[in-house]
Order: structure tokens, then C-alpha cells, then sequence
């Protein structure tokens, strides 16, 4: 099935897929968008677009339908990836590939897709990689990387996460970027001055510091936001594009053509998922030891990285040899359960905000600092301060618990150890969707929770805003998506229902 015509377009392509919601069960395609555009005129040619149903309608999950709006009905009578392969390898093969995050998510999951019919998959001449591009050429001056945060930035409307809105939508974030670059390059002494990235801006880790000398090194790009968000990849082996900046046209793409990557791509076996916070805590060093922030004496806190870890550097915050962990007594609840992020499995990253105490914020703040002075001679990410600050007297200093799942079976199980403080008078009731043991005192009781079920509305209703709690937590650094600070993640929580 060889291209028997001039395939000098660029196909800009976009996947929607439905979201794991248990570790090997894989990616299904839910949608096919591609574009086919000029490289000299940056004109769209031709578009095409198909919902594929999935050999297993119950893969489309909630989650799933929550990352792009694809229900089980839409794709019910839809055809599948069988049906419409061929015309999927017609758009693509031979041709230049553009699309946001296409070599760590797309490419991978469209050689599945062939893989699974027993087909080949289309080749492409050269490869383009926007998100790789942007990071090194643009920068971070849009907030993050995420197609979403750049077509904000630009005033380009919002992503609808649906295959052909998203590749349209890379296609205008791509002009605009080129045109900002063009602007700044023209004229440096103006432009540049209220910059937040210099015009040759290439961000770098110590990785590819060489390439200074030796060209672009290979792309750091993080997973886009659609395919979730929290997962961590090896680097792909396929260098980003190099863009010919200082061509008078930033809007020709002929010269960026010949300077693309032409060498096809691999499979990637090696591409690897950020653990979650569960798989990570069996690697590192367990402690059942929980200071109160009084007890933490900052002079003997050390980062150190940790030893024989299955993927990308991973740290950890010692005090006195021993990996930091803290206990919280009576923290106020700001703000209840947030099922905003997913993991990389499409489970919720649960989380709620509590007030910090002063002597809590003293602790944290300087884990901050020696953790990211660790993380700086390493990495250009963005550190993120642990402590949330703002003005005002209704916003006092807030940090963010994380409570861990992990998958077990078909279903999912909060990890963080859950009781319940109770009065006397009032620990007889207790919920008839969870069991409990309890062991009492004269004046309150404190129950062990034990959800009958993976619920997150029944969890909201235990741990609401306006109640306390008293914490375990460990100190989890993290360095992903340009993106770096600490979570505080939650091992035991004694929530006051009064």
C-alpha cells in the first residue's frame, strides 16, 4: 500500500482514546481527526474524521468520557478500527506527521491499533512533535505546555479534547507561536525586553546540555493533558524538530521540512509510566516514624536520590537518615475532596486543602528550599511551593493532602489508613454504605472506616470543609511536565465529624 502520489503535505493527526482504569488493560481509539496541510501556504487541503468503536463498548468508562465526551452510544454504531484502516494509512503514510505529544501518545497508540488488525502501520518521512517544538522554541511563557493553556493564551477559544477540533486548534497555535517568534526576532532590542523567554530560548536539563554544541538533544516532553496528566515517560528517541528560525518567512515550512527527523518510528517498548504515588512508596524506603513539626530539626534535613529506582531520577527528603514524615494534629479543612486530575490509569487524584499551622509552614518551607536547590542543579522545571500563600486574611497559608489509590481486582481502594473521631453520644450512628471497628475512650470514640466500596461522594461527605483533621504525611518530591515540587501525601487520617 505504497503512496503512488506527491506526499509532500503535513498531516496533522489527533487520537481520543478511551482511559485505563486498571494497569494493563491498554488504550482503545475512540476517534480519528487528521489534516492534511500545505507546508508553503500553511492552508488546509483535506480533513477527515471518524468515531471507531472499540471491540469492548464497556471500556468507555466514566473517566473516559470525562477526558473527551465520548460516550458507549456515540461510537455504538460507529465503524471500527478495521473498517477504516486503510483510509487511516492513506492520510498518514509517507507523509510528514504533526500533532501535540504524537510521539510519546499517538504514534504508540496508532501502531497498536495496526498491530492488533495484524497490519502494518503507515510510516511517516518526518516527524513534528509540537509540544517537543514549543517547549524548546517558546517556552514557558504560556503558563505550561498543555494545548489547552496555549490556545488560552493566544484567545483561541477552548480545547474540546475531540480529534479534528484538537488538530485544527495545533495548527493556529503553531502560526501564532511562529508569529510571536518571527516578532521577537525582528525586532530583539523591543520585543524581547518584555519577554519572558529570549527568541533562541531552548530549555534544557543537564541531559542535553551538549546540545549546545551537538544540535537539539532528545525531546523531554511530557504527556499531553488528555492522556493524563500525571504519568511520566522515558524520553522519546526521535530528536525534536529543529525549527529554521532565522529564515526570512517564519510561515515557509519548506526549509523546516528538510531539516526534519526522517528516520521512522519504533515501536516504544521502553516508554515508561510515572508510578503513582502507591507504586513509588514500595520502592523507597518506609518508615513508621511521624515527627510533630516541633520535633523536625531543619540542619538535619537532606535530599538524596533514590537508589536502583525503576525510571526517571527519583528523591527523596531524609531527616537524620530516615525518609520525613510528619504528623498534623487539628487541621482545619479548606476545601473538600477535588476530583479535578486523574492519574495515569484515569483514576481521580484525590485531594483536599487544609490551613497550615506556623510551625507546619516553617518545616515545609524549608524542605522546599533544600529540596528544590537538589532539583535545580538538574532540571529547568517550574518549582512549585508546597505552602499556597495568598493575601488576605480569608487566605492563610494552605497546603494540599494527597490521598493515593491503587487498583485491586476490577476496582480501585484508597491506600490512606481513614478513621473517624466521634463523640460518645454520637458514635452508636454510623454510615450504612462502610463497616467499623472501633476502640473507644470515656468521651469519644475513633473508628477505623472501611469503605464498602471505591465512592467518592461518600468520602466528601466524611471529609468536608470546616472539619479537621489530624495527618500522616510523607513528603513525596516529584520533577514532571517542567512542573517540580513535594506532595504531601497522606498515610493516616483522624477526621473530627464534630
Amino acid at each position: 500500500m505504497e503512496p503512488t502520489v506527491d506526499r509532500s503535505e503535513i498531516a496533522f493527526f489527533d487520537l481520543e482514546t478511551t482511559v485505563p482504569t486498571r494497569p494493563g488493560q491498554g488504550f482503545a481509539i475512540l476517534e480519528f481527526g487528521s489534516i492534511l496541510v500545505c507546508p508553503r501556504k500553511i492552508i488546509e487541503l483535506e480533513s477527515y474524521e471518524t468515531l471507531v468503536r472499540p471491540h469492548d463498548l464497556s471500556l468507555i468508562t466514566t473517566l473516559s468520557v470525562r477526558a473527551n465526551g465520548i460516550t458507549a452510544d456515540d461510537v455504538a454504531s460507529a465503524p471500527t478500527f478495521s473498517d477504516v484502516a486503510d483510509k487511516v494509512f492513506d492520510m498518514l503514510h509517507g507523509r510528514i506527521w504533526a500533532g501535540h505529544n504524537i510521539i510519546r501518545f499517538d504514534c504508540v497508540r496508532l501502531r497498536e491499533a495496526f498491530a492488533q488488525i495484524n497490519r502494518p502501520p503507515p510510516e511517516p518521512k518526518g516527524t513534528i512533535d509540537s509540544l517537543a517544538l514549543l517547549t524548546q522554541r517558546f517556552g514557558r511563557r504560556a503558563g505550561n505546555m498543555k494545548m489547552a493553556t496555549l490556545a488560552n493564551y493566544f484567545g483561541l477559544g477552548k480545547q474540546s479534547h475531540r480529534s479534528l477540533d484538537d488538530v485544527r486548534m495545533n495548527l493556529e497555535v503553531l502560526k501564532y507561536c511562529a508569529t510571536v517568534l518571527f516578532l521577537e526576532s525582528s525586532l530583539p532590542d523591543i520585543f524581547t525586553g518584555t519577554s519572558s523567554v529570549s527568541p533562541n530560548a531552548t530549555t534544557r536539563n543537564r541531559s542535553n546540555a551538549k546540545a549546545d554544541v551537538d544540535g537539539p538533544g532528545p525531546s523531554t516532553s511530557p504527556p499531553s493533558s488528555t492522556r493524563n496528566s500525571d504519568n511520566q515517560i522515558s524520553p522519546p528517541t526521535h530528536d525534536p524538530v529543529e525549527l529554521g528560525w532565522a529564515q526570512p518567512d517564519p510561515f515557509d515550512l519548506g526549509p523546516l521540512v528538510d531539516k526534519i527527523e526522517t528516520e521512522p518510528l519504533q515501536p516504544n517498548d521502553d516508554m515508561e509510566e510515572e508510578p503513582s504515588i502507591a507504586t513509588q512508596s514500595n520502592t523507597i524506603t518506609e518508615s513508621n516514624e511521624f515527627l510533630e513539626p516541633d520535633e523536625v530539626s531543619i540542619p538535619s534535613v537532606t535530599v538524596t536520590a533514590v537508589p536502583f529506582f525503576r525510571g526517571p531520577q527519583k528523591i527523596q527528603i531524609l531527616h537524620r537518615d530516615t525518609p520525613l514524615q510528619i504528623h498534623c494534629g487539628a487541621l482545619k479543612v479548606r476545601f473538600g475532596i477535588s476530583t479535578r486530575f486523574v492519574d495515569h490509569a484515569g483514576r481521580p487524584r484525590l485531594n483536599f486543602v487544609v490551613d497550615a499551622s506556623p510551625n507546619l509552614c516553617g518545616v515545609l518551607d524549608a524542605c522546599d528550599n533544600i529540596a528544590k536547590r537538589f532539583v535545580d542543579s538538574d532540571s529547568n522545571s517550574e518549582w512549585r511551593p508546597v505552602v499556597s500563600r495568598k493575601p488576605g486574611f480569608y487566605n492563610a497559608p494552605t497546603v494540599r493532602f494527597q490521598l493515593p489509590t491503587v487498583a485491586e481486582g476490577d476496582g480501585v481502594r484508597w491506600i490512606t489508613e481513614i478513621y473517624q473521631k466521634e463523640s460518645s453520644s454520637s458514635s452508636s450512628s454510623s454510615s450504612s454504605s462502610s463497616s467499623s471497628s472501633s476502640s473507644s475512650s470515656s468521651s469519644a470514640s475513633i473508628q477505623h472506616v472501611v469503605f464498602g466500596r471505591y465512592d467518592v461522594a461518600e468520602l466528601e461527605q466524611l471529609i468536608r470543609p470546616g472539619s479537621f483533621v489530624d495527618a500522616y504525611i510523607s513528603l513525596d518530591p516529584y520533577d514532571y511536565q517542567q512542573n517540580a515540587g513535594i506532595r504531601l501525601v497522606a498515610k493516616k487520617l483522624i477526621v473530627d465529624s464534630n
